[in-house]
């Protein structure tokens, strides 16, 4: 019985790994210090100890940027360490001997498969809690403060009950203009009107200025007028303050949840949550296709060496980024459907990666 990991599986298991570990520690090391004297001010500016800088941002700077660029630097790496293989000809004399070339990926897409693993817990578990702590880092020593600049809000609070209000202030927590209608059977029961509705964080309730109740019944309807009142709503002065990176700090459950609730409430920015979901998904099986495509663009002999797998490969990827942002941002704006925005990049990827396969000589 032949075994499962022969000793070369070993070995381009190794190349595979070391190499894209390898490269993401210098990527990260260049991006820390970049990023380092670009916020030096910010840091100075509004005094940031050091180590909250240390292990409140940068410590969970670098999960979520090695989350983001995985899928490219294995693609980098495996046309690097591949490409050296093929130009000492250890690529030919794998073929010499007997080992097909289709066996020959298997260790290729056994690392791919391991990484894509810890690619897909890490972003939807371990990633968005390192978030957290970095955007609630970002959010005393580095941004503005928050103002939400949405007009005319329309929510759906709970089934049959919707809200709108003109614009919400989030220095004192008021929604002005505000209205509420009730349904019952897609009929409108009751509607209240009122200048302005303000969040008391005490009794945590909501204080309606200028009330104004309108009931309506099947003899007709009756105004009811209030001063001021005090009632509880479905509805968190939280909701208006939070900035739509906010969604990257939920974990895989959390994130289902919250994209059906804000599905109900009638979001506009359901769509961008969405994509965070998408991404999340599709970015570890685009390992694969990027694997696939490295190993057949590196795998034959040149007369360039490295510097033209590299050249290639380089181009290669930065037109599967540019796709993919394209491709993104045509879901977010609602010319394509979240899921085939997000996933298109990897389709038409999979389709080059088969072609380029098929044209390897084995």
């Amino acid at each position: 019985m032949p075994k499962l990991i022969s000793r070369i599986d070993r070995y381009i298991i190794k190349k595979f790994i070391g190499t894209f570990v390898f490269s993401i520690l210098i990527i990260i090391s260049i991006a820390i210090i970049f990023d380092f004297a670009e916020r030096l001010d910010d840091f100075l500016e509004r005094k940031a100890p050091f180590d909250k800088i240390l292990f409140e941002y940068y410590l969970n700077f670098i999960p979520y940027f090695v989350n983001l660029f995985t899928p490219l630097f294995v693609f980098i790496s495996v046309i690097f360490f591949t490409s050296k293989l093929a130009q000492r000809s250890e690529i030919i004399a794998m073929l010499s001997s007997g080992i097909n070339f289709n066996r020959i990926l298997y260790p290729y897409f056994l690392s791919a498969f391991i990484i894509a693993v810890f690619t897909w817990f890490s972003s939807n578990f371990f990633v968005p809690r390192a978030t957290k702590k970095k955007l609630a880092f970002e959010e005393i020593y580095i941004r503005n403060p928050f103002r939400n600049k949405d007009i005319h809000i329309h929510r759906q609070i709970e089934p049959g009950v919707f809200v709108y209000m003109e614009n919400f202030a989030v220095e004192g927590d008021i929604a002005y203009r505000f209205s509420m209608e009730k349904f019952d059977n897609k009929q409108l029961v009751s509607k209240l009107f009122t200048d302005y509705a303000q969040w008391d964080s005490i009794k945590q309730r909501w204080k309606l200025i200028n009330c104004f109740i309108r009931n309506f019944q099947e003899n007709g309807e009756t105004i009811i007028r209030h001063a001021m009142i005090d009632t509880a709503i479905n509805l968190r002065p939280e909701e208006f303050k939070r900035r739509t990176e906010f969604v990257e700090t939920m974990d895989f459950y959390r994130l289902n949840q919250y994209i059906e609730q804000k599905r109900m409430e009638g979001d506009e920015n359901v769509v961008h949550y969405e994509v965070v979901r998408y991404q999340r998904f599709f970015n570890p099986l685009s390992i694969f296709v990027l694997t696939l495509i490295g190993v057949s663009v590196s795998s034959r002999k040149k007369r360039g060496g490295i510097g033209a797998h590299l050249g290639l490969g380089l181009g290669l990827s930065f037109s599967y980024i540019v796709f993919l942002q394209v491709s993104t941002y045509m879901a977010i704006g609602g010319s394509l459907p979240s899921w085939l925005g997000v996933s298109l990049p990897t389709i038409i990827f999979s389709i080059i990666a088969i072609f380029m396969y098929i044209k390897v000589p084995k």
